[in-house]
């Protein structure tokens, strides 16, 4: 079956997942692509992931406040109109900052992302995380934690 053209307007967005504390919200699935995942991510200062990594492509472009990425090493402040390119393989971490941020990422065609966050949202209640829980729910996801 070949991927069909689609629109997503505000309004017709799928509920936010809450991904501990940041709000993802799945604008394109890999279904609905037949490759790539888009989400539209917001999140309060201080948050973000630990240092991770996993077996495709992820892309961050910033809309709105600033984001600390951290990427094999290398930390870049991302503004809004900066987009960053994390390759498949590479250990990287985010925090968002002063105010929040709100970001488009994308997931290359390998990607687990809509898993990954669909499965915390249902998984880990709001409040201070299971990180054994989030451990247990990235092995599932091929998301390595750690450098």
């Amino acid at each position: 079956m070949n991927p069909q053209p689609f629109v997503v307007t505000p309004r017709e967005y799928a509920r936010a997942l809450n991904v501990v504390g940041e709000k993802i919200t799945v604008l394109a699935s890999r279904e609905a692509t037949r490759g790539y995942e888009i989400f539209l991510q917001e999140g309060p200062e201080g948050s973000g992931p630990p240092p991770h990594s996993h077996d495709w492509d992820e892309s961050f472009y910033v809309i709105k406040g600033s984001v600390e990425i951290t990427c094999n090493g290398m930390t870049t402040t991302a503004t809004p109109g900066t987009l960053v390119h994390v390759p498949a393989g590479a250990v990287h971490s985010f925090t968002m900052g002063v105010g929040g941020c709100e970001m488009l990422s994308v997931a290359g065609h390998t990607g687990e992302a809509s898993a990954l966050f669909t499965m915390i949202d249902a998984e880990v209640p709001p409040g201070p995380p299971d990180v054994a829980k989030l451990l247990e729910i990235a092995a599932k996801c091929n998301v390595r934690i750690g450098a």
